[in-house]
């Protein structure tokens, strides 16, 4: 029986409490809420932590980083509008969770890491869930591999002082305007970032510079100089290391 599979069959009470939770704090989108149960995270957590797998907390990793809290990895996604066709590149890796949740929404995935030991452990677990349209790349996130076509979708999962305009120049959106993508930085309180979309602010200013076009979220705690056209696919996450 498939890791999966298994999942799904015991269904524990701390995984319907996980659903509850990303449903309570705003989480609409039942493909995402979909996808969010039917990958097992206790895959992706160290053996000490199993217990603690669906908490909606950050957990310990290899190499001194974490695997983001669920919340932060559903709203991400949710805000990406995925569909089949896209094509996403994912910046950190890390455990490997949020390429899992990304290959079941979007056509193709490619996730960078650079470290060694949590790329080549999240390859293996990729390859086990069957998640057979992702690759696992070594390398700087920001140095994208020669021969790498472009995406619909970027996901940053570090932090960074203004984002490489190289970075940018990856997006579909950039030479194709009818594929308009959407950003999707993290907001540091979800509650706000409706309230801003209510009040319309998207206009980019110092503490609130990285704006997600047509859904007016903003990554207020990035100190971004940079403003992004409504086309822009970039989502960004404001941590000082990588976190998947």
């Amino acid at each position: 029986m498939s890791e999966i599979a298994m999942a799904v069959k015991q269904a524990p009470p701390e995984k319907m409490m996980f659903q509850l939770t990303l449903r309570r704090r705003g989480i609409s989108d039942q493909a995402v809420l979909r996808t969010m149960e039917e990958i097992p995270r206790e895959v992706f957590v160290e053996e000490r932590d199993r217990a603690d797998a669906y908490c909606d907390s950050a957990l310990g990793i290899a190499c001194g980083q974490t695997i983001s809290q669920p919340f932060v990895v559903a709203y991400m996604t949710e805000q990406l509008h995925l569909q089949k066709q896209h094509r996403v590149l994912e910046i950190g890796t890390g455990s490997g969770y949020q390429a899992a949740i990304l290959s079941r929404l979007a056509g193709q995935v490619l996730t960078i890491e650079r470290f060694r030991t949590l790329a080549d452990t999240a390859r293996v677990r990729l390859e086990r869930l069957g998640c057979d349209n992702v690759e696992v790349v070594l390398g700087d996130g920001f140095d994208i591999p020669p021969g790498v076509n472009q995406f619909d979708r970027i996901v940053v999962t570090a932090a960074m002082e203004q984002i490489p305009e190289s970075l940018v120049e990856r997006l579909e959106t950039r030479r194709n305007p009818d594929r308009a993508g959407r950003a999707a930085p993290r907001h540091p309180d979800p509650h706000q970032a409706r309230q801003d979309r209510r009040r319309g602010r998207t206009k980019g200013a110092r503490g609130r510079a990285f704006c997600a076009g047509a859904s007016g979220c903003c990554a207020r705690t990035l100190k971004l100089r940079i403003r992004y056209p409504e086309s822009c696919g970039l989502a960004v996450r404001p941590r000082p290391y990588s976190e998947g």
